[in-house]
């Protein structure tokens, strides 16, 4: 609600005719302070619902973030033009944010199993015993049955020191800073880009851009579900993430060198290019951070989960905060500038899961080595039933 409200306070300053510099520097800071409170939040809620196949589900599930950059981007293209003004592309979808959570306060459940689920279990087992008169429900301590009213063990909370030396979390947390580099210069800069650029032999309007440039979202829907599924399949978060970065690469520079060759290369690349920069990205905000969050080094711990995933997405989010400022300078000396940043950018990500990708192949060989293995003793002892099924029809002639 805080995010909506700042947001709408942004939007109020084209009726209010502010002009002022701080005003807006003040809003986008609190916007973002009660925003970055939301992910870990979401992720570890996520975490405590699904435990199995993470990556898949959390990938269908993180389709969301890019369905929400469409939306918001064509709901401010839609009101752009008069008689609406600017002030309205942040007051509709700040007010969407201020619904949104009212219904998610009103009807979110943080966790399948509650503390106070378990105490009315208890009560009812309690009530039951009581009902009962044999020598097996006997009075104990005061209470019937034997039956002991036990208070749910509270999980000690990590801490943020604990949480760092938890093996993967660093390496993650600095290539998701990369990641978003990259992805949050695309969701702030591509419509201007597309807008400078001319396409097919024109150049497009500014909300003809806009609506153009959500394709990029459309990709990383599918790419943060493949990505997930990929990592599910294989096992290898780590593998599938840097695969996907180094893809990305060059994904982008054939998006640069050719995306100015018609409408129809344009939009097949941006998507494309889209998969492979938010792939990543979606898998290591969810399934990643979920993975290290419940890690055996703090044995198991939900609590750690939110912490975790909070230091991951917060290095992400200076990421973010440079990227699309790095863009604002290097895009007057050349676009060629911006997009060496960002190849630069996505391969320092890749190569900070160097580490990583060599432990999943390591654990891919080992799986594989253990498949074989159990493979030839099912073998054999198939082969032994049959010699023993064989030898027992024999006597019995």
């Amino acid at each position: 609600m805080g995010t909506g409200a700042f947001t709408v306070l942004v939007g109020m300053a084209y009726f209010w005719n502010i002009h002022s510099y701080s005003y807006f520097i003040v809003m986008q800071v609190m916007a973002g302070l009660f925003q970055s409170t939301g992910w870990p939040s979401v992720v570890a809620v996520m975490g405590n619902w699904f435990t199995g196949k993470r990556g898949l589900i959390m990938g269908i599930w993180n389709a969301h973030t890019s369905t929400g950059n469409i939306l918001g981007a064509v709901v401010a293209a839609a009101v752009l033009s008069p008689p609406w003004g600017w002030g309205w592309s942040f007051i509709l979808p700040g007010w969407m944010m201020i619904m949104g959570a009212v219904l998610v306060y009103g009807f979110l459940v943080p966790t399948p199993e509650r503390d106070d689920d378990h105490d009315r279990i208890q009560l009812v087992h309690l009530r039951s015993a009581a009902r009962l008169d044999t020598p097996d429900y006997r009075e104990s301590d005061g209470t019937r049955g034997g039956i002991h009213k036990k208070p749910s063990e509270k999980q000690k909370p990590v801490g943020i020191g604990m949480a760092l030396r938890i093996p993967g979390v660093l390496a993650y947390a600095f290539c998701l800073f990369f990641c978003k580099l990259v992805a949050y210069t695309f969701l702030y800069w591509l419509p201007y880009y597309i807008n400078q650029e001319s396409i097919g032999g024109r150049h497009l309007s500014p909300t003809e851009s806009a609506q153009v440039s959500i394709m990029f979202d459309v990709g990383g829907v599918f790419g943060g579900i493949a990505a997930g599924h990929l990592s599910d399949q294989f096992q290898a978060r780590g593998l599938v993430s840097a695969i996907f970065l180094y893809s990305s690469i060059l994904m982008l520079y054939l998006y640069k060198s050719f995306g100015t060759i018609s409408l129809a290369v344009n939009i097949a690349l941006m998507v494309i290019s889209g998969a492979f920069v938010n792939g990543p990205y979606a898998l290591i905000t969810t399934a990643v951070s979920a993975d290290l969050g419940t890690h055996e080094s703090v044995h198991g711990s939900a609590r750690a989960l939110a912490t975790v995933t909070a230091i991951i997405d917060g290095m992400g989010s200076l990421g973010a905060c440079v990227g699309p400022s790095l863009t604002g300078y290097l895009a007057e000396y050349s676009w060629e500038a911006v997009f060496l940043m960002l190849y630069l950018s996505a391969f320092t990500a890749a190569v900070l899961l160097t580490g990583l990708v060599f432990s999943d192949l390591r654990a891919i060989r080992e799986r594989s080595k253990m498949s074989k293995q159990n493979g030839h003793v099912s073998s054999m002892q198939e082969l032994g039933e049959m010699e023993t099924h064989a030898l027992l029809g024999s006597d019995m002639e």
